[in-house]
């Protein structure tokens, strides 16, 4: 009985330090997915609808963008050690403007999650973190990443379609 006792009472604690199967690769490819349609809006978005926004205090299209930059930077570093390029002011990040400054900064942080994740081993995957000051495995910190990185693309798309703009794999 205390055998058992003991096998339920560890059972938790074990299934905390799996990585679900085959993560990084699924995560890579969902993050893939996302991340090259957000580009290919971004780049179809016309300049002069980088400032639109749908109401006071809701962020603007290029705000939005630069609000995932942001963050592509800030989970890595915060939670997984993984400092961002020297030369990127993250915490201001949000502030920039203008379409084709905008586009790079995104596509540079959404490389450097790429180059952050693509070499991780599932020991790495397991490895404590913290994110929003709970614990947790670094593989839950690239899963809310993922998670943030598609909420905004669906707000983005509705950014574009209420500025016209026909998201260019739905052509």
């Amino acid at each position: 009985m205390l055998t058992l006792l003991a096998a339920v009472l560890a059972a938790p604690a074990a299934l905390a330090q799996e990585t679900p199967a085959g993560f990084r690769d699924e995560f890579m490819g969902k993050f893939n997915y996302a991340a090259q349609r957000l580009v290919a809006l971004a780049e179809a978005m016309p300049e002069a609808a980088y400032g639109w926004r749908p109401g006071g205090g809701v962020m603007s299209v290029e705000e939005v963008y630069m609000h995932i930059a942001r963050y592509n930077y800030y989970y890595p570093e915060s939670s997984l050690g993984i400092k961002a390029p020297e030369d990127v002011d993250v915490p201001n990040l949000e502030s920039i403007t203008g379409k084709a400054v905008v586009v790079e900064h995104l596509r540079r942080s959404l490389a450097h999650v790429r180059e952050a994740v693509e070499p991780m081993t599932e020991e790495d995957l397991r490895r404590s973190a913290t994110l929003y000051g709970r614990d947790t495995q670094a593989w839950a910190v690239l899963f809310q990443l993922l998670t943030h990185l598609s909420e905004h693309l669906g707000q983005s798309i509705a950014y574009a379609r209420t500025n016209g703009v026909v998201p260019p794999w739905s052509q």
